[in-house]
């Protein structure tokens, strides 16, 4: 079971505290959802807290899927969700929980970017004032009031990126839901987005995000879940993800004075997979099996030999490596 999860023995009741934990956590408890004879995802079992989430698979692995149980689009075939104590099958508490910018780049027809932010709070039950109020914010939060009153269909890709943000953060939601969010924005405008989402889960909000920019993801997420073809394959901070997957080499790289001797020690233990040598001979590329025993026989042969170490960085703790090492997939991990 992650750290985060909620649980208690059988046969015990649970406390005030976790019961209030519950609260403030979005659970998926055994759920999986088929469209007919097609697996969308399968026994799915997560709860997740407050903070910036990332959400990385392959196109078809269930992340889009997940994303619209999660908000009451889809209802699950088995198994239940809830958020912050409310369930999926309540539309109208949902609602005022859950912030959900989609994928899909399409608009109402003539629809300014004020009149599409405010005309769903409309809808939603919030009155004129307050409605005004809140487009406003969010248009302002994102960049867009000098062009509220332009006609979304006239926006650049960046621009409809932001007005769907916007939308999602209007009502002040305590759970966002983005998918690919980070698509079609330049540098300056990503860079702020990600200030807006940290900006949230410092505030002790949900963040959930789906994004093939992996390094972003790295950069910003508290915990990252990893998709393949239904099911969930990892999940945890990059760091312990790769820490468990102990069947799986680590590579290591290590920039030293005596390469050469290096190389034809660590040879000898068996729980070093490869070794590849630099162009200069002034480095090496390490794989092991064992990351505790490579870094002890490490130490062993720096000190017997009178190796002086420049650096030794791990070369694959990022979601891409991670992800390969999972579900032997080649290139980035995409939707």
């Amino acid at each position: 079971m992650n750290e985060h999860a909620i649980a208690t023995r059988p046969g015990v009741a649970a406390t005030t505290q976790q019961i209030a934990r519950a609260d403030e956590t979005v659970v998926f408890d055994n759920v999986s959802k088929f469209y007919g004879e097609v697996l969308g995802v399968n026994r799915i079992n997560l709860t997740l807290t407050s903070g910036i989430i990332g959400l990385v698979g392959p196109n078809g692995s269930g992340k889009t899927t997940l994303m619209n149980l999660m908000t009451g689009l889809l209802r699950p075939t088995e198994g239940t969700i809830r958020v912050l104590g409310i369930g999926t099958d309540e539309p109208t508490r949902l609602f005022r929980l859950i912030g959900y910018c989609t994928q899909w780049d399409s608009f109402p027809r003539g629809v300014t970017g004020y009149e599409l932010i405010y005309g769903l709070l409309r809808v939603h039950g919030y009155p004129h004032a307050r409605s005004d109020e809140l487009a406003w914010e969010a248009l302002e939060r994102v960049k867009l009031v000098d062009a509220a009153h332009r006609k979304v269909a006239g926006y650049s890709k960046g621009m409809r990126q932001r007005v769907r943000l916007a939308q999602a953060l209007a009502h002040k939601p305590r759970v966002l839901v983005l998918d690919e969010p980070l698509n079609g924005l330049d540098p300056m405008a990503r860079a702020e987005i990600i200030g807006v989402f940290q900006g949230w889960a410092a505030e002790g909000y949900h963040v959930i995000i789906s994004s093939h920019i992996l390094h972003e993801v790295d950069m910003i997420a508290d915990q990252v879940i990893l998709l393949s073809g239904g099911y969930v394959v990892a999940e945890g901070e990059i760091g312990g993800v790769r820490t468990d997957i102990e069947e799986h080499p680590i590579q290591v790289l290590i920039r030293c004075d005596k390469a050469p001797i290096l190389a034809s020690k660590l040879f000898e233990h068996d729980h070093v997979v490869e070794v590849t040598m630099h162009d200069d001979r002034d480095g090496l590329l390490v794989r092991t099996k064992d990351a505790n025993r490579f870094y002890l026989a490490l130490n062993e042969l720096v000190l017997a030999h009178d190796i002086e170490m420049e650096t030794i960085t791990v070369a694959d703790a990022d979601v891409r490596a991670v992800y390969q090492y999972l579900i032997g997939t080649e290139g980035e991990a995409t939707r």
